[in-house]
């Protein structure tokens, strides 16, 4: 089985998992127990992976707030800031192309009375600069705009919509959780007041993120959306997930030391992969930009190819549609439809997403695996298409 699907999740790191075993052991202390060597012993080990996160995004240690998880950061990212700007406004700009926790919170605001632009992207999936300029209000209180698309891997000008967001004092929000650890992410320098990060994206464990907020110049301030106990300076309360946690520390730690060269060698995997589906096959299109784009990242539409039918006749590779599945239907991505695709194009769309684990012999095998497979489709005329 060949896993091409990493930006769906990553499998943990087997150094992270070793980082990791302690503190389901031995170690096993709760965090916020100030009274003896088991609670001293935790809180150290969250402080360390504290420290390691922060300095992966040019943080302070103060910043990074645990969380569950993106989803839970995006929200109290977005709700938290709207609720603590209330005296500013209540308007929020974000874009079509966002993850679903950014645009379902955007939604609930917006059933709350808020005023929301939501923008297209250009047909490259960058963000234009100037309707993001065009779109801000004296009463716009933040900007949600992420760092890497999860399913088109287009990199956004983030120093340029941070720059933006300064020069007219609105907050800047940024779900940075597929750009984290694989591209050089820093909040000063990008201007980002606001990011959410996950750990099973970089390698690391389920069920732990953080939300970075900006403590200094300017001050990003937030109110809580979860309550009991106060934990995390107050920002988000509840009983730490000690091992979780130390596993994203050295998540973090290891993505610092070997991005880089992880970084060159997923981009050249990406290309050998890209030149052998166009060489395998006529009717193969890249969605989203190459010149700023995660290195590990490729989202193809196979013309007249239902992409589901085809993931459906490659058992021995795991890839993704980037649809939105419900238990009855599957709809094609927003992503997609937001770049001008109508349904038919957004259906035979397939997101190849390689990681750390994943070889040349794999890419190989996967791409001839495809390509048979598309053209056994289309012989056979089972396309999926009116």
């Amino acid at each position: 089985m060949v896993y091409l699907d990493n930006h769906s999740t990553t499998p943990v790191d087997p150094r992270v998992l070793e980082a990791m075993l302690p503190y389901f052991g031995p170690r096993f202390g709760n965090a916020a127990s100030r009274g003896h060597r088991f609670g001293w012993e935790a809180e150290k080990a969250v402080e360390l992976a504290r420290r390691r996160i922060a300095e992966l995004a040019g943080a302070a240690p103060r910043e990074i707030v645990f969380t569950s998880g993106a989803t839970e950061s995006d929200n109290l990212a977005i709700k938290g800031a709207m609720e603590a700007g209330r005296r500013k406004g209540n308007h929020v700009v974000t874009m079509a192309t966002e993850h679903k926790a950014v645009l379902d919170s955007v939604k609930h605001l917006e059933r709350q009375g808020c005023q929301v632009a939501i923008l297209p992207p250009m047909a490259d999936g960058l963000l234009d600069l100037n309707a993001l300029r065009a779109a801000l209000r004296p009463e716009t209180v933040l900007v949600s705009v992420m760092y890497a698309n999860n399913e088109i891997g287009t990199v956004q000008p983030v120093a340029e919509i941070g720059a933006i967001c300064r020069e007219t004092g609105v907050l800047f929000h940024c779900d940075a959780v597929q750009a984290f650890g694989k591209l050089p992410v820093d909040v000063d320098r990008d201007r980002i007041d606001l990011m959410s990060l996950s750990a099973h994206k970089m390698y690391g464990p389920k069920g732990v993120g953080a939300l970075y907020v900006r403590k200094r110049n300017p001050r990003a301030l937030l109110v809580a959306q979860i309550d009991g106990g106060g934990h995390e300076s107050g920002m988000r309360s509840g009983t730490l997930n000690v091992p979780a946690i130390v596993g994203f520390g050295e998540a973090c730690r290891l993505c610092a030391r070997e991005m880089d060269a992880d970084g060159a060698r997923l981009a050249a995997l990406r290309d050998r992969l890209r030149a052998l589906l166009e060489a395998g096959l006529d009717g193969v299109t890249v969605n989203g930009t190459m010149q700023r784009r995660l290195p590990g990242n490729l989202n193809v539409t196979f013309e007249g190819v239902d992409a589901e039918s085809l993931l459906i006749a490659l058992p021995d590779v795991a890839l993704s549609t980037g649809a939105s599945c419900t238990s009855a239907t599957v709809e094609p991505s927003h992503v997609l439809q937001a770049l001008g695709m109508d349904r038919r194009q957004a259906q035979a769309s397939v997101r190849f997403g390689l990681g750390r684990f994943n070889t040349g012999e794999e890419v190989e095998q996967a791409a001839g695996q495809v390509v048979e497979a598309v053209r056994r489709i289309r012989k056979l005329g089972l396309t999926g298409w009116a």
